[in-house]
């Protein structure tokens, strides 16, 4: 018998866009044989799922079920397709876990940890599994000083929302006099801000995944802007960066981000598919950590599905193994 799956999308953030965009490359890749699938797209004005005739559906939330031609329509699993909050930040997760239901990513507090960088900077760091750089983490509704900023950190510094993907909102900061406009320009993001050194390196990424007990590593991918560094037009404006696949790095330093990102993901308590950021300082031979994304972008060209195919897998064969293992717990 077919399970019904919502593939949920949208979301308060501005990457609403991006989680649309990943939403079309999700449905077109689960197995309509074995799944019943049921795209909710959850916006501030309503969670709504689209008829065949067009017309709006509302999620009844105490049970998040559908009504359609006087029928209930409940749930076996949720794929969780939502960059940004409510999706990222774990907020839909502690409301799927109140209400029993199965979902595709990390759990509540993963979630919430993670999407905080600049919490999760200080529990990874704690870990002693990588380095992490220097930062500053400042408040909208809390004093802070530049000079006081600067005289803890070295520049370079990036600046960037603590809250928030997609680079939205960051800047990468050379001198002093940059520092309180890059401020200002987070604090319209997000009343958290991270404020963090920056490291001269390669930025390598992977994606992994844990299915019948096993953790997989996806293919590794460096990405090599064109920019300063991987920001909004950078991550989405064709031309301006390259990303490589498998990334050409030394077996050696392949091997040991393949192994922290393994260490980290079950340290940090991850579930279903995660994509975990680091730059490698060559000069030194240090791996620092950047992030951990436990909703990375799924379309087409998005970093994890390149790194799928470059594993000999096929979406498809993907997306059904992150329902089965949610269904199987």
């Amino acid at each position: 018998m077919k399970k019904n799956i919502a593939l949920v999308a949208g979301g308060y953030s501005g990457e609403y866009v991006i989680s649309v965009q990943s939403a079309v490359t999700i449905e077109k890749n689960l197995d309509s044989s074995k799944y019943n699938v049921y795209k909710i797209v959850i916006t501030k004005d309503g969670w709504n799922y689209t008829g065949a005739e067009g017309q709006a559906i509302a999620v009844d939330k105490n049970d998040f079920s559908l009504t359609i031609k006087g029928e209930k329509v409940t749930f076996d699993a949720v794929f969780i397709g939502i960059h940004g909050t409510p999706g990222e930040d774990g907020r839909l997760q502690g409301y799927f876990e109140m209400l029993g239901i199965p979902f595709t990513s990390c759990g509540m507090v993963t979630s919430a940890l993670t999407f905080n960088k600049s919490y999760c900077n200080k529990v990874v760091a704690a870990l002693n599994v990588v380095n992490v750089s220097k930062s500053v983490h400042i408040f909208s509704n809390q004093p802070y000083d530049t000079k006081q900023i600067l005289a803890q950190l070295k520049l370079p510094v990036f600046v960037k929302p603590a809250e928030g993907g997609s680079s939205i909102g960051m800047s990468k900061v050379n001198t002093a006099e940059e520092l309180q406009p890059a401020i200002d320009k987070a604090f319209k993001e997000d009343v958290q801000i991270l404020i963090e050194e920056f490291i001269k390196g390669r930025e390598i990424t992977c994606g992994l995944y844990k299915a019948n007990g096993e953790l997989t590593v996806l293919p590794l991918t460096e990405i090599v802007s064109s920019k300063e560094f991987f920001d909004y037009e950078a991550k989405y404006t064709p031309g301006i960066t390259k990303e490589i696949t498998p990334a050409p790095a030394p077996d050696a330093v392949c091997e040991l981000i393949r192994n922290t990102a393994k260490e980290l993901y079950n340290k940090l308590n991850c579930r279903g598919i995660v994509r975990a950021d680091f730059i490698y300082d060559e000069a030194n031979n240090r791996l620092f950590f950047l992030e951990v994304n436990t909703m990375p972008g799924q379309s087409d060209n998005s970093l994890v599905p390149q790194q799928v195919r470059a594993a000999g897998k096929t979406l498809q064969e993907f997306y059904g193994t992150l329902i089965e293992e949610c269904l199987r717990k």
